[in-house]
């Protein structure tokens, strides 16, 4: 297993352990809002499975059928989680209608709260260790789970709010009016997520940034040919795959502008991680105005 997969298993164990504080609260004190809360984590322990499952095939080297590689397995594990989460708010916010029609009182509210409040900190504390961790080694599976994990967390301040609204005003409909809300948030994150995912399996482009990077290095390190154009760039996963045209001299050598290319890719890969760089050499003739100028 790689550092990802590790990550990704470790957080389906921290996901069991605050599933099973949340329902512990919950049953404490009859609390349709930590009950709700305790259904979400169910969710994220199912998306960390997912996440591991989908980064252990994204791990696989290109083969036969799949000659670019498995990457794009991390945006499918996205696309789940983020249907997960709608479903999750969905089921909540049929359990906030059945607590509106009625109310019931809470029993041992604040054993309750103290116990979500303490899941609460551990998710917190794993989401922030995720999402640094899912940018660093450019995970979309495991920022995707950093993502729901901190909905999670969201969720448990919106719960720890109504269940202590309910405390200081003794109106009982409270606990389920802000059932109903946090699944609203809940909702709104799974969309987003899913939407995102969809983005990356289209072959949405690198970043703005990245990009800019990209060009920023044809031109430094393309000393020989006379430009680049129609750079394209497309991300999965981990990787980045880069494409472009380089014009050189009509007269030059095939080997002379082979290691014009070399040069180019060596350098791509060693600044842009995951790089996969693809190179179409052509003749001087082909040369556009639009084109990026190698210095």
């Amino acid at each position: 297993m790689d550092r990802t997969q590790k990550a990704a298993l470790f957080s389906a164990g921290i996901g069991l352990a605050v599933t099973a504080l949340k329902f512990y609260a919950a049953w404490l004190t009859g609390s349709l809002a930590l009950y709700s809360d305790a259904l979400e984590s169910i969710i994220n322990v199912v998306a960390a499975v997912g996440a591991f499952v989908a980064l252990r095939v994204a791990a696989r080297p290109a083969d036969e059928d799949h000659p670019y590689g498995h990457h794009k397995a991390e945006f499918f594990s996205a696309v789940i989680e983020g249907a997960l989460i709608v479903v999750a708010a969905l089921l909540i916010l049929r359990e906030s209608y059945s607590g509106l029609l009625a109310p019931e009182p809470l029993d041992a509210p604040l054993i309750g709260l103290a116990i979500n409040f303490g899941a609460g900190i551990i998710n917190a504390a794993w989401a922030v260790a995720l999402m640094r961790w899912g940018k660093r080694w450019r995970s979309p599976a495991l920022i995707a789970d950093a993502r729901h994990v901190f909905a999670d967390v969201v969720t448990s301040c919106g719960v720890l709010a109504g269940v202590g609204a309910v405390i200081l005003t003794g109106y009982p409909v409270l606990d389920p009016v802000v059932a109903g809300l946090v699944a609203l948030n809940i909702l709104w994150s799974g969309f987003r997520m899913v939407r995102e995912s969809v983005d990356g399996l289209m072959d949405r482009a690198a970043p703005a940034e990245m990009v800019s990077q990209i060009r920023s290095l044809i031109s430094q390190h393309g000393e020989g040919a006379l430009e680049a154009h129609d750079v394209r760039t497309r991300s999965a996963g981990q990787a980045t795959f880069i494409d472009f045209h380089l014009v050189v001299p009509g007269a030059m050598t095939v080997e002379d502008s082979h290691a014009i290319c070399d040069r180019l890719e060596s350098a791509l890969e060693t600044t842009i991680p995951g790089a996969v760089v693809t190179i179409h050499v052509e003749p001087g003739e082909e040369a556009k105005a639009r084109g990026l100028p190698v210095l």
